[in-house]
């Protein structure tokens, strides 16, 4: 499909143009996003998505004379590389330089079961000072974090509330969408549907960068005006690049294909086999899974970065297999495609690794 559209189109500046791959794209995206999702504003990668969000939030509000310049994130929640992007990321070993150029910032625990009712009387006492903008989250799984989970439920909860006090609701699908947790977007099993979603990744099936930040029709009024001023001033020059929209297009036709619905359906189950195999391993602390992410935690300190997370890194690389630990965990995301011999080579890979270290 790509190599088609080479022939017809490969560029042409996103500004005052449109082309056919943005707006069938755009149809696709549609199709499949939570359904109060009702525009699409395309960037280059992940931190630009997210960027894209924040700045939609803080500016919604604005351009309504109001006052709300804070944001709120999840602990331990990483966003990406750029500065809004960092400022609302909560592992500050990526942020030491800049931090003290970060807009305005303020943390919310990850919610747990056993914390949720105190995390919910603390946020409304917040919640009374009417500042805050927007919410950002990783749905489900906190990628950077070790893969970290938490359940639905909670998250919900923390979304009616901010919802009632007019906060919008920021989802960073980066990592979690396209089909990762199970369903094409993890906001699927929220009943609370973002104002925004981020989009990158496997957005294009990793053929060739591109971002996507969605948000519902109410957001996109908020910057329709015959003011100039209020219009959302954020372009770059490979927006909607004609070959990264029709790779992306493709891909969504792919992922929502039957044998690739029955593939993510076959690793979900292969992994909870191995789970079976492996969470009584004398090394292994404790694991967990989300559809097709699948995570354990080694019975060790281990820093994120350091000599002994290389030589996890290098095991598995003698074992033919790519894996990159994150601290003393090690996780799997595979490829919808893996077939299920390399499938066990991974697992495989992993338990030689853990009798050997």
């Amino acid at each position: 499909a790509v190599q088609a559209q080479l022939e017809q189109l490969d560029h042409v500046v996103f500004s005052g143009f449109t082309h056919e791959p943005a707006v069938r794209l755009t149809e696709a995206l549609l199709s499949i996003l939570p359904q109060n999702q009702s525009r699409v504003f395309y960037s280059d990668n992940g931190s630009t998505a997210t960027e894209v969000g924040i700045k939609m939030a803080l500016q919604y509000f604005f351009n309504q004379g109001k006052s709300r310049p804070v944001i709120l994130a999840l602990d331990n929640g990483f966003h990406g590389d750029t500065f809004g992007a960092m400022s609302v990321s909560g592992l500050s070993v990526y942020n030491g330089p800049f931090e003290k150029h970060f807009i305005e910032v303020e943390r919310v625990p990850v919610p747990a079961p056993e914390t949720i009712d105190a995390i919910l009387q603390t946020l409304e006492r917040r919640l009374q000072k009417r500042d805050i903008a927007g919410f950002i989250y990783e749905p489900l799984v906190q990628g950077a974090a070790a893969m970290q989970t938490h359940k639905a439920e909670d998250l919900n909860r923390i979304l009616e509330l901010l919802r009632q006090y007019g906060v919008l609701l920021i989802a960073d699908e980066v990592m979690t969408g396209f089909g990762k947790t199970g369903t094409h977007f993890a906001s699927d099993q929220i009943h609370t549907s973002p104002d925004i979603l981020c989009m990158s990744k496997a957005l294009t099936a990793g053929i060739t960068p591109m971002g996507a930040t969605s948000c519902t029709k109410q957001i996109f009024e908020g910057f329709l005006s015959e003011d100039l001023a209020k219009g959302f001033f954020h372009g770059h020059t490979y927006t909607a690049n004609p070959l990264a929209c029709t790779a992306a297009r493709t891909a969504i036709e792919l992922l929502i294909s039957d044998p690739i619905q029955l593939s993510i359906h076959r690793i979900i189950e292969s992994h909870k086999r191995f789970d079976q195999r492996v969470k009584l391993h004398p090394k292994v602390e404790q694991t967990r899974q989300s559809g097709v992410i699948y995570a354990l935690d080694l019975k060790a300190e281990i820093p994120r970065y350091g000599k002994e997370r290389d030589l996890l890194y290098r095991s598995f690389l003698k074992e033919e297999v790519f894996l990159r630990p994150l601290g003393n965990t090690i996780y799997i995301v595979p490829p919808f495609t893996i077939e299920t011999p390399e499938l066990s080579q991974v697992y495989n890979a992993i338990v030689t690794v853990l009798d050997q270290i």
